[in-house]
Formats: C-alpha cells, structure tokens, sequence
C-alpha cells in the first residue's frame, strides 16, 4: 500500500502533462488528489497506534530499500495532501501549463518518499530531487531577477546537502549502513567521539534546509518570494520547510542522546527573534510573510528542543497549525495583489470593504498565527510554553508580542479606504474556496485543539482552564503593547525600511554554513 502514495502524485502529473489544458483533466486531477488525501488519513488511522513497514524488492533487513509509516509520518503525508490539493484548486484557472501541473505533482511525489523512506542516501536524492523541482517553479516566469535568485538558491543548496552527504558518508564508514533505524542501533554504541562530526555535518545541511541558521539560512529563499506566485509559496512555505523540519527531528532521533538539543534550542530562539525583527521592517506584503515563516520555524524548533512532552507536543502540532495558518495567507495575499496590483501594503487598504470574504478568511489566519484565544496558534503556543522553565516561557512571549506587532502592521490592509478606483477584481471560486477552506480550520483547530491534539498524537493531554485563561491574558496584554510600540517606534521608522531591505550573496552564505558547522562541533564536542 505505502508504494501508491508515491506512485498515486507521478500518475497524476504524467496524466496532466498530457492533457492540463483541458479543464476537465484538471478536474479528474482535482478529484484524484482528493482520493490521496482520503487515502492518507485512512493511512493516518491504521499507523495511530501500529507502524506500517514495506519491503521494497526481495531484500530483507537494513540491507534493502524499506518504506516506513508511523503516526508522526502518516500526520506530515496528510498534511502535504491536504496543501497540494488547496493549491491545485487554487491554481484551477491561474495555469493551463502542462510543465506547471507536471512539476507540481512530481514535488508531491518525491515530499511524501522523504516521508516513507528509512534510507539516508535516498533521503539525499529525493531532497535534491524536490529542490530542483522548487527552484524551477520558483523561476517558471523565466524573470530575469528571478532565475539569478533561482540559481543563487540551487547553488546553495546544493553546498548545504554536501553538508549532509559527507555527514551521511561518515556514517556508513561507522556502521556500515545507511538504514536509519539500524544506523541508531549501532551510533547508541559507539563512543560520543565518533559521532560529533558526522552530527554536525548531516544538522548543517538540515538547519540551512530548515531555515533555521539565523537569518542567513532564510536570504536565498525569502527574496524569490515576491514574483513568485503565491501557489509556489505557499508549498515552500506551507510543506517544504516543514519537510525539513520532519527530517530535523528524524536526525536527531537517530543519533539519540549525543543529540544538541540546547545548542538548537538556542539557534531557535535566535532565528525566533531574527525572523520577527525582519518581517517588522518589510513594506512587501510577501516578504512579511515569508520572514515570518522564518520566526514561526524557529519557535517550533524552540519547542521540540525543549524536552518537555507538552512542549513537543505543542512544537508538532504548530508544524500543522503554521502550515495551515501560511498557506491562508499567502493564498489570500495572492488574490490581493492581483486586486491591487501591488506588494506594497502601505498602498493596500480597505480589503474588508473590497473583498469581505477574504478580509475574513485573513483576519481568520492572523487570529490564528498571533495565538487568540479560540484560535489553532493559541492551543499549540499553549502546549510549548506549558512544561517549560520560566526563562524560556518568558522568551516564548517575547516572540510571540513580535509576531503580533508584524500582524498589527499586517492588518492595516485590511481596514480603511482603497485609493483604487471602481469595483475591486472579483477573485473566481477556485481561488475562494481553498483559501475559506483553511481559513475555517484555523477556528476550528482551536476550538477542538485539545481533541485533535489527542486525536493526532495519541496523548492523553488536557488543557488546564485556569493556565489558558492565564496565557489568553497575557496575549491581550502583548496586544496592547504591540499596538503602542507600532504606534510610537515602529510606523513610518525609515531606519527599520532600510534594515528590511539588507541582502546576503553567495559567500556570505557558504561562510554563514562553515561558521555554523564549527558552532556544532565547539558545542557538541
């Protein structure tokens, strides 16, 4: 069974390659994907409580190919469905390209291997595999801006899995294997000696993926974000990233307790607070976004480095929450700019008046990624900053009141006159649908957020009534005075418009990578 989740996208993309520009195919597309989607939560409740292993050939053991689906696993292949169908709808009527449709379905196809897939260096190729595939819809408007980004990223990226192939190589001259489960067998017996540099090559690789290496891991990415269009981002934002976050906690599974977990809870809060400060000094209503997605990762990181069961807990489900909440908005800022005609959000108002139902559907998302009582960020947030010591509970806060200020200054779109004459551009359903869609489960996953805690995870976990009145407390008075530090520091502060605009090359960022591997090896070792 577990081979059709990979085969089920590819059948779909050949299909389209074929006939995408015929609507009808795009239909049947639409419908199939709606199958894989079934398919995986049926996968989902099957593996809840037993893992699913596949043999792939004739041979048995850590010597041949073997595809593995457990809870956590099963939890990530629903979710990229779930994002690749709201993209698919909503690029309904954007595309008619066969290369387009082709590339979108190959991505679903290689994301969900590196879901399944127990192989380290298979791990190497399907990442290679999804990032040529993301850098060419990243450049698919053949842009000139756009393809020298687009190479920058690739080159980059390619630096980043060297990282990880000569890490992945150091463990096949220590065990012999490059089968993850047997691999975690044998480094459990080895001296901590051993494993500190093939640790810190394979976590450099992965942290540059995962956009955690502060602020200059996210460069290459988030200044392609702009002309990209908004489907693309949201599959890098919404999947892509958090694909890597899944492989970051794989890593450190398999080397067990030499694992750095402070070491990255430290990187966390540091890409944490970076990813705020950088999306509070953007004008570009994409690239506040995407720095956002920078700060969101790092908290995640924050809480799965944080050793404390609701913590962990609370960091996977804000993996789900921030994939849903993203995607909301970069579909939604999508229709926006088309209406508009611009990025710029200092000439974007009146949003509520123009467009109602995607003033809605945003107001929905930033309720959500801001932590509001009732809302799905406000039952993850909860569950990271439950078990954790005061000090880091403290910074959780502070990252949180940045990230209310960001959608404080976000939100001014929404309110206010347009200085656009005439009616606003009618976004078509297939745009309004997917973007509803998520904007509705970012309500109700909070207000069933314990159930589907449990749900998902197995966990017999509960909410104290007191501890969340507490934090929606708190939350009221982070909104309080992040109204009054946008108002008196933030707004019209050309300092910070200037800081937003800073830009890395190629060197800084290959440097950024050495730096931060010797930062591990100092660390660990």
């Amino acid at each position: 069974m577990l081979t059709y989740f990979v085969l089920i996208p590819v059948l779909i993309a050949v299909f389209l390659f074929v006939f995408s520009t015929n609507k009808w195919a795009r239909v049947l597309a639409i419908v199939f994907q709606c199958a894989f989607v079934a398919l995986s939560f049926y996968l989902f409740l099957q593996t809840r409580n037993e893992p699913m292993e596949v043999i792939v050939g004739n041979y048995y053991g850590f010597l041949g190919i073997t595809l593995l689906a457990h809870n956590l696993s099963a939890i990530f292949m629903l979710l990229c469905g779930i994002i690749f169908l709201a993209v698919a709808i909503y690029s309904f009527h954007q595309s008619d390209s066969r290369t387009f449709w082709f590339l979108l379905f190959i991505l679903q196809s290689a994301l969900v291997g590196l879901f399944l897939t127990r192989d380290l260096f298979n791990i190497f190729v399907l990442i290679e595999v999804s990032t040529v595939i993301v850098t060419i819809l990243l450049m698919y408007d053949k842009k000139i801006r756009n393809m020298l980004s687009g190479l920058i990223f690739l080159m980059l990226n390619m630096v980043a899995m060297l990282f990880y192939l000569f890490g992945i190589g150091y463990i096949y001259m220590l065990t012999g294997v490059f089968d993850i489960a047997q691999a975690a067998e044998l480094l459990a017996a080895l001296d901590g000696n051993a494993l500190l540099v093939p640790y810190a090559l394979i976590l450099t690789g992965i942290a540059f993926k995962c956009s955690i290496i502060p602020i200059f891991g996210f460069f290459p990415k988030v200044r392609l974000y702009p002309q990209t269009p908004s489907a693309v981002a949201v599959i890098l934002s919404g999947i892509q990233i958090k694909t890597m976050v899944y492989m970051f906690i794989r890593m450190q599974d398999m080397f067990g307790d030499f694992s750095a977990h402070n070491f990255f809870l430290a990187v966390g809060i540091a890409a944490a607070l970076t990813g705020v400060f950088m999306a509070i000094c953007q004008t570009d209503i994409k690239l506040l976004l995407a720095y956002s997605t920078m700060s969101q990762v790092g908290l995640i990181i924050i809480a799965l480095s944080g050793a404390g069961e609701y913590s962990v807990l609370g960091g996977q489900y804000h993996i789900i929450a921030h994939a849903v909440l993203k995607a909301a908005l970069f579909l939604t800022a999508g229709i926006i700019v088309h209406s508009y005609g611009t990025r710029n959000m200092s000439k974007i108002r009146g949003i509520f008046k123009r467009m109602p139902l995607v003033g809605l559907v945003t107001i929905f998302a930033v309720l959500g990624i801001v932590g509001a009582p009732f809302f799905i960020g406000s039952i993850s947030k909860y569950f990271i900053a439950a078990d954790v010591p005061f000090w880091l509970e403290a910074v959780v806060t502070t990252i949180n009141l940045g990230t209310i200020i960001t959608y404080i200054k976000y939100s001014g779109i929404l309110f206010g006159n347009s200085n656009l004459q005439g009616d606003a551009v009618k976004p078509d359903n297939w745009r309004l649908v997917p973007s509803a869609a998520l904007g509705a489960f970012c309500l109700l996953g909070g207000i069933f957020g314990q159930h589907l805690v449990n749900f998902m995870f197995v966990e017999d976990v509960s909410i104290d009534l007191m501890g969340y009145v507490q934090k929606s407390l708190i939350f009221f008075a982070s909104v309080a005075a992040g109204f009054f530090i946008y108002k008196y520091l933030i707004s019209g502060n050309s300092l910070l418009q200037r800081i937003g605009a800073l830009n890395l090359g190629f060197k800084s960022v290959c440097a950024s990578m050495g730096v931060f591997f010797g930062l591990i090896l100092l660390f660990a070792g």
